[in-house]
């Protein structure tokens, strides 16, 4: 009698049309696999020690290590890339800048909660804050502290009724405006009282160049970018109060040209911020 195709009772029968066994199994079920159909090895308890002894050795380790080290960046020291030009010429965008969070105290990681306080910030000094406004991390220079009186006519300062002095310097630079204008800015050495600093002054630019007299109350500073005519600081959104101040910024540690496919800038690397 003729068997048809995928009759069970004749296993020497070709399977059924537009079958095919798969790998590593007999073309007819119940028989032992057959030469050209290979069984693939079975996975060995190797391989499972092997992945164990790599989460031991590599990925818990540096994830405990990153557990321990992130807190105490926050609480320590940390760096800080510089996005915007509201600091130039002490501070250029692509600068890496080096900054202390226990010059002023110590507090819990990750947040602006202090656990204890031991400086203030003094005048002429370079810090980051948060800002009063939505809490965005600024890199700012404190011009009053508590206890002063300011004031500003014609982009100069008054401080405790007396001017700020300004030396031109013999080099300048230059700005790009919002619309990508280049517009020339002037170098002036500004000495505060106690620090002598250089700020940049850009006549293209509307800014705010004058204020009437503040008198700074305690636990309270006016901070300002050297940037004078291209910085949002406490001319626009007011005063910063002391525990704002997350630290102090003390030096450049790296520098990269955005405009120049981020190429170093050796020339400022480590170099100290005044």
């Amino acid at each position: 009698m003729r068997a048809f195709h995928g009759d069970p009772g004749n296993p020497n029968m070709d399977p059924p049309p537009g079958s095919h066994p798969q790998p590593g199994l007999s073309p007819h079920p119940g028989l032992p696999p057959q030469p050209g159909f290979p069984v693939p090895p079975a996975r060995s308890a190797g391989h499972r020690e092997l992945w164990a002894g790599f989460l031991r050795g590599w990925v818990y380790p540096l994830a405990l290590a990153a557990g321990i080290s992130f807190p105490l960046r926050s609480a320590l020291a940390d760096w800080y890339q510089v996005p915007s030009g509201s600091m130039r010429p002490t501070i250029l965008e692509g600068d890496r800048i080096l900054v202390s969070n226990l010059a002023f105290g110590l507090r819990i990681p990750f947040t602006n909660t202090w656990i204890a306080r031991w400086g203030e910030p003094k005048r002429g000094e370079i810090v980051t804050l948060a800002s009063p406004v939505d809490g965005t991390r600024l890199v700012k220079r404190v011009i009053a502290v508590p206890g002063d009186r300011i004031s500003m006519i014609d982009e100069q300062l008054w401080i405790n009724g007396s001017p700020v002095t300004y030396r031109t310097e013999a080099q300048g630079g230059t700005l790009k405006t919002p619309d990508g204008v280049t517009v020339p800015s002037s170098y002036v050495l500004e000495q505060l009282p106690g620090r002598a600093h250089v700020v940049a002054f850009t006549s293209a630019l509307p800014a705010r160049r004058s204020f009437p007299e503040i008198e700074i109350p305690a636990g309270s500073y006016f901070v300002m970018g050297d940037n004078r005519d291209d910085s949002y600081d406490s001319r626009y959104f007011g005063l910063v109060r002391g525990d704002k101040i997350v630290g102090h910024a003390s030096r450049i540690a790296a520098s990269f040209d955005p405009d120049h496919y981020y190429l170093p800038r050796f020339t400022r690397w480590m170099k100290p911020l005044i």
